[in-house]
């Protein structure tokens, strides 16, 4: 149903108070307008700037005189004739026990003479007293169709200011371009179209990454969720083969507009493993991988000292993320957020939350979690179907080892092809992927002015002198990878 429709109903149910959390004030002084006209009542707007100003039957001149919401409130209550009373940006108001009064004994009028209030902010709580007269709605975000519309439409504006020229966009970029506005409003998604659009006349990859990283920033205000800018490719990863070949497999699935009648898109991985293994540069790889943006949750940052305010901050980045699918949604050690507490604190309320959403999200949120200690987790969390799979990111055996020492190696501009990797690789035995990263580092500053530049002999010499977490931390380790043998997939 459309939102004219839904709000029209909602009207007609004599509901005394509606609550619309919106950004989009013009659009829904238009929605009650058209409501006002179609069901012969009065409209009002309140705002704290110019007071109370009549919006039907042509122009009306605002009673300033109205301006404190006491006295706007008062006037309302004291009119006999139904009407709609738009109040625009009333939230700071509702701490006063005048404000919450009144609007308590007009949401009790009797209803054959009843008026309809409607509190419009972008963000609003109400006091216990009037949540019950209440009744809340969100205005439905725009479809791909009109998204799309949107885009053309934009783009015709640009050929109109540049006679002669059109827009250049491969079918590809646009089509991306469309599914990225995807979760904003209809003037935000006018906005970042048009940007992309009149900068160059083109839309371009630079475009639609411009656009991600306003998406995000128009949505996320709590600072829980962080844009992954540096994402990674699957030619970034050494090994992991297994765990690359199930995500191949199911890119399709996952992007594709309509699902593949018999499949369910995937919905999510455990990642568990040694420190250091590449967990997080896995997770980081799947984003790059399948294009799509990568947003790591903060448990920190996650964690409030009010009661409720922990689980709230965690549905507002899960509902950030849903606005930013198709999107890769990495909760890194996640056993730091929801560790198993005896006192049902926030720990167990955050981990209900969780698991709610895990289990009916729509949205097309892929949530990769990482895992350092498997006991930490509460059993809820890793029964079958929380998880499409458990992959354990297991110590590199030689190959990848060597495969790890030329990455780095080349990252740092060092040509490969000049030192005896599997002998690295031998020497390395037992060491992680950080590890290693972490002897090239220093081995390099170990070469560091001296003639003729890295050799292999600053290599050995920090592989040498380095005790791996896997020798300090032996028994942890092993008892680790012992129990992840029978349990999880191999990476």
């Amino acid at each position: 149903m459309s939102d004219l429709h839904e709000l029209e109903t909602l009207v007609a149910s004599r509901i005394p108070i509606i609550v619309v959390q919106s950004r989009e004030e013009p659009r829904v002084v238009e929605l009650f307008r058209r409501i006002a006209a179609r069901r012969g009542l009065m409209l009002f707007r309140w705002t704290a700037s110019e007071g109370l100003r009549r919006l039907d039957g042509g122009e009306h001149p605002p009673q300033r005189i109205h301006a404190r919401p006491v006295d706007a409130l008062a006037h309302i209550r004291g009119l006999t004739r139904p009407g709609l009373f738009l109040l625009l940006d009333l939230h700071p108001y509702l701490a006063e026990p005048l404000v919450v009064r009144l609007l308590r004994e007009i949401a009790q009028r009797d209803p054959a003479r009843a008026h309809t209030l409607v509190l419009v902010s972008p963000s609003l709580d109400l006091p216990r007293e009037i949540g019950h007269h209440a009744a809340r709605y969100e205005l439905a975000m725009p479809g791909p169709e009109e998204l799309r519309q949107l885009v053309v439409e934009e783009a015709r504006g640009w050929t109109a200011l540049n006679p002669g020229r059109k827009v250049t966009a491969r079918s590809a970029d646009l089509a991306a371009l469309t599914r990225h506005l995807a979760g904003l409003t209809l003037a935000d998604a006018r906005r970042l179209a048009r940007n992309a659009i009149h900068d160059d006349g083109a839309i371009t990859e630079a475009d639609i990454e411009k656009v991600t990283r306003a998406k995000f920033e128009l949505l996320d205000q709590g600072g829980v969720l962080s844009f992954e800018l540096e994402t990674a490719g699957m030619e970034d990863v050494a090994g992991l083969e297994n765990l690359k070949d199930w995500l191949t497999k199911r890119k399709g699935g996952f992007l594709a507009d309509a699902a593949t009648p018999g499949l369910d898109p995937p919905k999510g991985i455990l990642l568990l493993g040694v420190q250091g293994g590449g967990k997080s540069l896995a997770a980081k790889a799947v984003a790059g991988a399948w294009g799509v943006p990568l947003l790591r949750l903060d448990f920190g940052a996650l964690y409030n000292k009010f009661f409720g305010e922990s689980e709230r901050n965690l549905r507002e980045a899960l509902r950030t993320a849903a606005s930013m699918a198709p999107a890769v949604l990495w909760m890194d050690e996640i056993e730091k957020g929801i560790a198993t507490d005896q006192d049902g604190g926030p720990s167990k309320r955050i981990l209900g939350t969780l698991l709610t959403w895990m289990a009916e999200r729509k949205e097309k949120v892929f949530l990769v979690a990482t895992a350092n200690d498997i006991e930490a987790l509460p059993p809820e969390l890793l029964r079958k179907g929380r998880f499409d799979e458990i992959f354990f990111v297991d110590l590199p055996d030689p190959a990848v080892r060597a495969r790890i020492f030329a990455i780095h190696l080349e990252k740092r501009g060092q040509d490969p092809e000049g030192f005896d990797l599997d002998r690295l690789a031998g020497l390395a035995e037992g060491f992680s992927g950080a590890e290693i990263e972490q002897a090239v580092v220093a081995a390099l500053y170990a070469a560091h002015g001296t003639e003729g530049g890295l050799a292999m002999e600053h290599l050995e010499g920090e592989l040498l002198a380095t005790r791996p977490l896997s020798v300090l931390m032996a028994e942890k380790v092993g008892h680790l990878r012992a129990w992840a043998a029978e349990r999880t997939v191999p990476a």
